[in-house]
């Protein structure tokens, strides 16, 4: 049971980042215009590097490949959104501050599930159940630990 309920926790949190990822590319001159109106630095090649970012961090986490790379690619992403896009801080209209601070603590929460895929991934390294990868994170490691099937 337990496997299934990882599987299932790993389809719904990594569904996010896929969705968003390919957002970020398919609509990169919208996403890159944004950025750039948040002051981001060369805003169509980081909206694009952000994007394979999403991507790779999300497919890691769904197939159980890599899965702490995958998962430190997204808690950096995410902090480097929340602190250059969604800056809340010293707007003046409320209601923008209240949805950019909404964005905020969403991406910084999210981050807090990255660490503990990272750390669970990190204390059972051995082969996820449902999992394409040889271990989530370590290399040559293969198996199951028996909490997990």
């Amino acid at each position: 049971m337990g496997g299934k309920v990882l599987l299932l926790g790993r389809v719904v949190f990594s569904y996010f980042f896929l969705y968003s990822g390919f957002n970020h590319l398919t609509k990169l001159s919208m996403y890159a215009q944004y950025a750039g109106a948040s002051g981001v630095p060369a805003p169509t090649l980081l909206t694009a590097l952000s994007g394979v970012m999403l991507l790779a961090g999300g497919l890691s986490i769904l197939l159980g490949v890599q899965v702490r790379v995958g998962a430190l690619l997204l808690a950096v992403f995410l902090v480097t959104a929340a602190l250059t896009v969604h800056k809340f801080w010293g707007l003046t209209d409320p209601m923008m501050a209240a949805n950019q601070a909404a964005q905020f603590w969403k991406n910084i929460t999210l981050t807090g599930a990255c660490l503990m895929i990272i750390a669970f991934a990190t204390m059972n390294p051995a082969r996820w159940p449902y999992s394409i990868g040889g271990g989530s994170g370590a290399v040559g490691t293969t198996g199951s630990t028996p909490a997990a099937r």
